[in-house]
């Protein structure tokens, strides 16, 4: 099988596409065919070794001190499901799936195996194997932070900073979803984007700083890295919760000591994906209130291509890669 690996850490050339022994699934795997995956934020991470403040020794107890554990990079896929091992009875062969595979990776290949409990859903019927693919990253940050971590509730005022990259746009439409009055914050290029998947009012970071403006929020969610509590706690009310998705070492291990008993709170966690949280993405999906937003996507022979693009840190929404031959990809299509 053709797959994308790195054997060192660097830019976006040490990625490169090699032929592999095509895995066997175990008794209790299946064999995923993967027609499509993504190079995100966690794959740019782990190519480049670029932390956030205060992680960079704990980047490489996780990903390899010296070189990379796992030279197949990719977080989440979608494919059909080509042969099962013999313990397996939740999936069969030509179910359609998409899988978060977490920090094992592995989804830059053209297959991959995983264990049949694993983070594995089927995919909703109304949507491309490359909307699929792009479901996990962002869904399962957005449903953990905003529900299980943030407790949001129906009414509340939630503002989303970088509300415009894959994580950003996922967590505008859960909180929709959720009952919230959404305040996006990006680049003027961007607005029109965040308004259309559903915001309710967007600030253009270039011309107005949300932390000055007087408006308070239940919850400010972070996934930019650039507003920590120190910048943010003004900007909350009473009660408000400050989900740090994104942030330096210093502000995680604060939480505990800001947070107020029954006053604002420094909230900072990890997001699971699981079955469970899956199916639960899938169900949105199907309902047309959470459409995963597409930058470009390209095929896997230009994935340093992609790399470069993730780099920029201009990305809006996710970053696909097509490993089907006879798919349309091109390295400029948006959705």
């Amino acid at each position: 099988m053709k797959a994308a690996i790195y054997k060192k850490y660097g830019a976006p050339e040490v990625v490169h596409i090699v032929e592999l022994e095509k895995p066997i699934p175990k008794d209790n795997e299946v064999l995923i065919k993967v027609h499509a995956t993504t190079v995100s934020a966690a794959d740019w991470r782990a190519r480049s070794l670029e932390m956030p403040k205060g992680f960079a020794m704990l980047g490489r107890l996780i990903f390899g001190i010296f070189a990379p554990r796992q030279p197949i990079l990719g977080t989440e896929l979608a494919g059909t499901i080509e042969a099962v091992g013999k313990g397996v009875n939740k999936y069969k062969v030509g179910d359609k799936v998409f899988a978060d595979c977490g920090l094992g990776s592995g989804a830059h290949a053209e297959y991959k195996t995983m264990p049949q409990d694993g983070a594995i859903a089927l995919k909703p019927d109304n949507l491309s194997f490359e909307q699929a693919a792009a479901l996990c990253f962002g869904g399962t940050v957005a449903l953990d932070f905003l529900k299980k971590l943030g407790k949001i509730k129906q009414g509340e005022k939630v503002l989303i900073n970088g509300a415009s990259g894959t994580t950003g746009t996922a967590l505008v439409q859960f909180a929709k979803y959720f009952g919230a009055h959404v305040t996006g914050v990006c680049s003027g290029a961007n607005l029109e984007l965040v308004k259309s998947i559903g915001a309710d009012k967007v600030i253009d970071y270039t011309n107005e700083d949300f932390t000055k403006n007087s408006e308070t929020y239940d919850i400010i969610a972070d996934t930019a890295g650039n507003a920590p509590w120190s910048r943010s706690k003004n900007s909350l009310n009473k009660t408000g919760r400050l989900l740090l998705v994104l942030g330096s070492l210093k502000d995680m291990l604060l939480a505990n000591f800001v947070s107020k008993k029954n006053g604002k709170k420094l909230i900072a966690g990890v997001a699971n994906g699981s079955a469970k949280s899956l199916k639960f993405i899938a169900d949105l999906a199907e309902q047309g209130k959470f459409i995963p937003v597409i930058d470009r996507i390209y095929p896997l022979e230009q994935i340093v291509e992609a790399h470069r693009h993730v780099d920029t840190g201009r990305k809006k929404g996710s970053v696909v890669i097509t490993l089907e031959p006879n798919n349309s990809a091109t390295n400029n299509k948006k959705e």
